[in-house]
């Protein structure tokens, strides 16, 4: 058998071998946690337009709870300054401050609804107003759904890179290190607290 007549017979095995150890699939998988990811910050963005909107239409209405209204436009400006791109989606360090600051916004929105239901009741009937809470408990629900989402895209790229074949190209072609899921913020079990500072 000539070398030629050979190596004709060996490339198709190789080729088997190749697609074996997830030259297509590592980065097919790499791909989808970072759509998963970029529809997650497109809700995240969605909550931010929709609460800075928000605001401005409590600030009439409840022009003496300025503290509470600080509150939640300084988480939404934390929100809104730290950022995550997918190249940091390995860095533990870097997915956690960006929960971090995700959380809190979702914790001050909480604590504006609560004192706009307490203190303003008036504004419940108000159309806007309720199209706003409305749109914005949408966006929570869909914020859920997608970190649900994106978890279960990072969980299966984590597997695939860990478990043989797909392993050894993971290792050997990409560098593939872990994607790092999303968790419960600290306190996220907690429900806000309300102080109205109405004690003398």
């Amino acid at each position: 058998m000539t070398a030629l007549r050979r190596m004709g017979l060996l490339a198709p095995l190789a080729a088997l071998s190749l697609a074996g150890c997830g030259l297509n699939t590592i980065p097919t998988a790499e791909e989808q946690v970072n759509a998963e990811f970029a529809n997650l910050q497109a809700e995240y963005q969605r909550r931010n337009d929709l609460i800075g909107n928000l605001v401005e239409t409590v600030k009439g209405a409840a022009a003496g709870e300025e503290r509470v209204l600080t509150r939640v436009t300084e988480a939404r400006s934390r929100a809104t300054s730290v950022s995550l791109s997918p190249e940091q989606l390995s860095a533990p360090q870097a997915v956690r401050r960006y929960n971090d600051a995700q959380a809190g916004l979702s914790q001050a929105r909480s604590l504006l609804g609560t004192v706009i239901q307490e203190r303003y009741p008036q504004l419940q009937s108000q159309q806007r107003f309720s199209d706003l809470m409305v749109a914005l408990e949408g966006t929570e629900n869909r914020i859920r759904t997608q970190r649900r989402d994106y978890n279960d895209s990072v969980r299966l790229y984590n597997t695939r890179i860990r478990t043989f074949p797909d392993a050894i190209g993971a290792k050997i072609f990409y560098g593939a290190k872990p994607k790092v899921p999303f968790e419960a913020a600290a306190g996220a079990e907690n429900a806000p607290t309300v102080d109205f500072n109405t004690a003398g």
